[in-house]
């Protein structure tokens, strides 16, 4: 097929890129053409099979190619290519860097546009872990096939198989403590439906999920903004806040937080329930991201043993995006309520994603399945800091784990301005301000790893912002300040 010159700096991975990128362009690969498959390409090349990854990641995220599932890669055509991505200018005024709109593009994946702020990993790096297989079990072994129902609650034995993973993790829960749910989100929505109205108070990190704000400012609630430090809550903040506002519930990512990767100390969260304590709000607490850790991280829900506690995570990140499979964990009180409210809004979760789900968990290899994944996800982070760090972004308090880098611009460089810039260059970026309840200015920008290593990126950052150090630099030798439109891109 083509040659790899294992003497060239050049890593392994860009060749194999730029050689199918030039198959493409010259026709030898026409549109629609099927590619080897990652197994049968890293055989034939004498790679690893992650070497291939990274290069039909980078196809795929530049639009070259497309994945079908299981039925491999294929080149695109014209016909599947997508719609052009619009100028800045068509968007309507002050949509674009919106929370929903921000959420609609990670989900959308539309050609060409890489991703490098998504929530998600890309398709490639899960298109395994489900199987076709345990669909076909799934469906061969439910009670009435394609016409079962699954209770409210959720089915008992992938409760059971929950209730094992976080007992697993230190949280002491079985399965009547267990409630699924559509995902995180569907989660936070059964939370704030069920324990909030208009005019409550709840307490939110700063930054935090930027997501959950206008969701829970559409009902009405007062949302104060708590700052999140690298080990966890600003706790004099947290109190002050409590003796003044006397909040309901308090919203809290314990492990791997979104956007930092910071993950909060013990001694942290063991104050922080001290306060709830004295000040009787409940706590919310978001492990959706709690898969990407390697080794163990201390859960609120394992020191306050489910006391005051609702305990929420998620399979779609790290698992399948398409089960849109969740949970709530939760004392029976607290629980019987929720599950209620979950009657009321949606009945129950569909039959078929519980029991593809219970399959995947009872064949034993989600573990397997993590760990190599985490493995994955180190690997990008290590190489998007260290090409991102060589662009010019700032990491001054780098994550522990996971897939977000939360890294700094320059002093001077006007965000979003460059944030509307990257975009109209097919690259999504996301302002730190975004993140925030008060939409405060901010210099930092969230980086996904999985996309993040690619070399269009780095190219992108480092020519920008030299471009706009240049600048500066000639104004400030000019004597002159540098304003938003000589430090724009």
């Amino acid at each position: 097929m083509f040659a790899l010159d294992r003497s060239s700096p050049i890593a392994l991975s860009q060749q194999i890129e730029t050689a199918l990128r030039h198959m493409v362009d010259s026709g030898a690969l026409p549109g629609g053409a099927k590619l080897r498959s990652i197994r049968q390409l890293a055989t034939e090349l004498a790679v690893s099979t992650n070497t291939v990854v990274v290069a039909y990641d980078r196809l795929v995220a530049a639009g070259v190619i497309h994945s079908h599932g299981t039925a491999g890669f294929f080149v695109r055509t014209a016909n599947d290519a997508g719609k052009p991505i619009p100028d800045e200018a068509a968007l309507e005024a002050g949509e674009e860097q919106e929370p929903v709109w921000l959420a609609q593009q990670s989900n959308d994946q539309r050609a060409g546009i890489l991703l490098a702020s998504s929530g998600a990993l890309p398709p490639t790096w899960l298109q395994d872990a489900v199987p076709a297989t345990a669909v076909q079990r799934a469906v061969a072994r439910s009670a009435a096939g394609m016409a079962s129902r699954c209770p409210p609650q959720g089915l008992p034995e992938l409760r059971e198989h929950i209730a094992l993973l976080l007992r697993g993790i230190g949280v002491a829960v079985d399965a009547g403590q267990i409630l699924t749910t559509f995902g995180g989100t569907h989660a936070i929505d059964l939370i704030c439906r069920t324990f909030l109205q208009a005019g409550d108070t709840v307490l939110v990190e700063d930054p935090g999920y930027f997501l959950m704000f206008g969701r829970m400012r559409q009902d009405g609630i007062r949302l104060v903004p708590i700052r999140r430090r690298p080990d966890g809550l600003d706790l004099e903040a947290l109190e002050a806040a409590c003796r003044e506002h006397r909040p309901r519930l308090l919203f809290v990512q314990t492990a791997l937080h979104n956007p930092t990767g910071w993950s909060s100390s013990v001694a942290n969260l063991h104050k922080l329930l001290v306060l709830a304590r004295q000040y009787g709000f409940l706590i919310a607490e978001d492990d959706v991201h709690g898969h990407f850790q390697q080794g163990h991280s201390t859960r609120l829900a394992s020191l306050s043993g489910l006391d005051g506690v609702i305990y929420y995570s998620s399979f779609c990140k790290a698992l399948s995006p398409a089960l849109r499979m969740g949970y709530l964990a939760a004392a029976p009180a607290l629980l019987k309520v929720l599950m209620r409210t979950k009657i009321h809004s949606i009945m129950t979760t569909p039959a078929l994603n519980e029991y593809v789900l219970l399959e995947v968990l009872r064949a034993g290899n989600l573990r397997k399945h993590l760990d190599r994944l985490q493995r994955k996800v180190m690997a990008a982070r290590n190489a998007s800091a260290r090409q991102l760090g060589a662009a010019g972004v700032l990491f001054e308090q780098p994550g522990d784990a996971g897939i977000f880098l939360w890294g700094t611009m320059p002093e001077g460089v006007d965000v979003d301005l460059l944030v509307q810039d990257a975009y109209q260059n097919k690259i999504l970026l996301v302002r730190g301000a975004a993140f925030s309840a008060t939409a405060t200015p901010d210099r930092h920008i969230r980086f996904n790893v999985a996309f993040s290593q690619h070399p269009r990126l780095s190219s992108y950052l480092q020519e920008r912002l030299q471009a706009m150090a240049t600048a500066r630099s000639s104004l400030a030798r000019a004597g002159i300040a540098a304003g938003p439109d000589v430090t724009s891109p």
